[in-house]
């Protein structure tokens, strides 16, 4: 007599015997698992909630939350909490914070560049001055120069505008010992600022004891790099608006007072953390200016 198989009386069920069971049926698929990724810059995501998809510009702490910036192809930036919910590769992941990276070799180096002098006391000021125009000036020199300003014992004064220059270094009486470099905004051919340095330079004792420097934009503003604000380049100012007022509207920044131009002045100058988010047009500027008040002799 045959015997009849066991598996041929039941055929193979591939559902499983046990509809009721509380074990997944081996056909479903699972969901994929969102492995964690560093946020690290320039690092290519979507954000899967709105398919908005750009480079990692940084990740900062806004209203005590963790946030992503991305920037798309067309310089557009969006803000998203760190965390789960974007894809590389259409594959899901979570942004992790990143791990700082470890100190290079090498000397510490200053915002300007320089080598940082750990625990280096001020130098007595010197009898030589540099001078520039405004607040604002002042403040990028300092948050940018000023390690090596203190280590060289380099003042810097405000002189609230170019238009009483001659006045001022007539009063300074530069000479040897007791030079002057001074930043001017503006400085281009024909502008009332290159014809102010050229009397100050005709001043009996000005030759080889003071040196007129400058950039060519309106205000100092312009001379941080427009990418630091998330713009391709600094708006057009027409002519008979105050060009901070316009920088400001043109942000979308409130501009009413000089409250939001000084709010708006020191959001700009917090984007700031080296020389390198500064136009070369100042910043070679200021070196040379160092370099000329703190020459012996």
């Amino acid at each position: 007599m045959w015997a009849v198989s066991d598996r041929a009386s039941h055929p193979a069920d591939r559902y499983g015997r046990d509809v009721l069971s509380s074990a997944p049926p081996s056909h479903h698929r699972r969901r994929p698992v969102a492995r964690e990724v560093p946020a690290q810059r320039d690092l290519v995501v979507e954000d899967a909630a709105t398919g908005f998809t750009g480079a990692i510009t940084r990740v900062e702490k806004a209203g005590g939350v963790l946030v992503v910036e991305l920037e798309d192809g067309r310089g557009h930036r969006r803000g998203f909490p760190l965390g789960p919910g974007f894809m590389i590769d259409g594959k899901p992941v979570v942004l992790t914070l990143p791990q700082r990276r470890a100190e290079p070799a090498g000397p510490k180096r200053s915002a300007s560049g320089s080598v940082y002098v750990e625990g280096a006391k001020a130098r007595t000021a010197r009898a030589s001055r540099i001078w520039v125009e405004g607040k604002h000036d002042a403040e990028l020199v300092q948050k940018v120069w000023g390690h090596d300003l203190r280590i060289e014992g380099v003042v810097v004064e405000m002189l609230d505008g170019a238009d009483n220059l001659v006045e001022r270094v007539q009063d300074f009486a530069p000479g040897p010992g007791r030079r002057l470099g001074v930043l001017v905004d503006h400085l281009v051919p024909g502008s009332k600022e290159s014809r102010i340095a050229e009397q100050v330079m005709r001043l009996p004792g000005a030759r080889g004891n003071v040196a007129v420097l400058g950039h060519p934009y309106v205000d100092v503003w312009q001379a941080v790099r427009p990418a630091r604000v998330g713009l391709k380049a600094w708006p057009h100012v027409p002519r008979g608006t105050d060009i901070k007022v316009g920088t400001l509207a043109a942000l979308g920044w409130p501009h009413r007072d000089q409250a939001d131009i000084a709010e708006g002045w020191q959001r700009i100058l917090a984007t700031v953390r080296s020389y390198a988010d500064v136009e070369p047009t100042l910043s070679g500027r200021i070196e040379e200016l160092i370099d000329w008040v703190t020459v012996e002799g």
